[in-house]
């Protein structure tokens, strides 16, 4: 059988944690950032965890993740 690709896209943006779960960034960073709240962009460092639902998603992209 021929080997799977992985979509580049998403071994940019998501890595997979010791338990199998998918680790994001957070969005709404990037630029506009006076319109929002203090709390909200304290929230939002660093990475987050994908719910199960897109999380099961972002594996089909990533088969040998």
């Amino acid at each position: 059988m021929p080997k799977l690709k992985t979509k580049s896209s998403a071994k940019k943006r998501f890595r997979l944690t010791g338990t199998g779960k998918v680790r994001a960034n957070v969005a709404f960073k990037r630029h506009n950032l006076r319109k929002r709240t203090q709390k909200m962009k304290r929230h939002a460092r660093g990475t987050m965890i994908l719910a199960d639902a897109d999380a099961r998603i972002v594996k089909s992209y990533m088969p040998y993740a």
